[in-house]
């Protein structure tokens, strides 16, 4: 095992910049899925080493060093992971997640806000109740990162199969009312009027079914 070294960079920050190498990492970790990550870190040099290190692992890195363009970037093609600084010029960390979360994106976001400073309890709950998902101190050792990034994949991969259940509406193939969660059967156009991208699975409703089991037992 490689033991990463803390490194000061000529900004003055720190970081454990000695990464495992892939080839010694476990296998559940060189064999996770690739993901698309945006990095949003205004120290240059900093920025360099966790892009090249997510890249080192398979993943798409988009570096960015501000919020702002981060989140045009973000606009034009949403990412699975965003790794941000907290404290940058313009538009910070924060601001950027209460952003993405305000969007309603189908697909989920992970949130990774990195700090050197805020580290109190207050500064975590402001962070979490705008929608932040995970933290990372600073000097951050790089290692940390592959596991937050294991913990992103698995919550990504549930709330994918959750989106998936949810698209399985319950709707009648036969009038064409829809059942919604308190079981109850409203007319199609009310229904989809009160919902976003979802498809549509076949069932038959109490009130037809009725219907057709009267048809069958008369003969009609």
């Amino acid at each position: 095992m490689v033991e990463p070294s803390l490194c000061v960079l000529p900004s003055g920050k720190e970081v454990y910049c000695s990464p495992t190498p892939r080839n010694l990492l476990s296998p559940a970790v060189s064999n996770l899925t690739k993901m698309n990550i945006i990095v949003a870190e205004d120290d240059s040099e900093f920025n360099g080493i966790i892009t090249q290190f997510l890249k080192d692992l398979g993943h798409e890195v988009r570096a960015f060093s501000s919020a702002d363009d981060a989140w045009v970037a973000f606009g034009t093609e949403p990412a699975d992971v965003i790794f941000s600084d907290w404290a940058m010029p313009g538009m910070d960390g924060l601001e950027f997640c209460r952003r993405v979360r305000q969007l309603h994106r189908k697909n989920y976001v992970y949130f990774i806000l990195a700090t050197g400073n805020r580290t109190n309890v207050a500064d975590h709950d402001s962070a979490m109740r705008v929608g932040v998902d995970d933290f990372l101190i600073k000097p951050i050792h790089l290692d940390e990162i592959w596991r937050r990034l294991a913990v992103a994949k698995r919550i990504l991969d549930f709330t994918r199969r959750i989106q998936q259940l949810k698209s399985l509406l319950p709707a009648c193939m036969r009038c064409k009312t829809v059942r919604d969660d308190n079981h109850y059967w409203q007319e199609f156009e009310i229904f989809i009027g009160e919902q976003q991208d979802e498809d549509l699975a076949s069932y038959i409703c109490p009130d037809c079914q009725n219907a057709v089991e009267a048809r069958v037992k008369t003969g009609a």
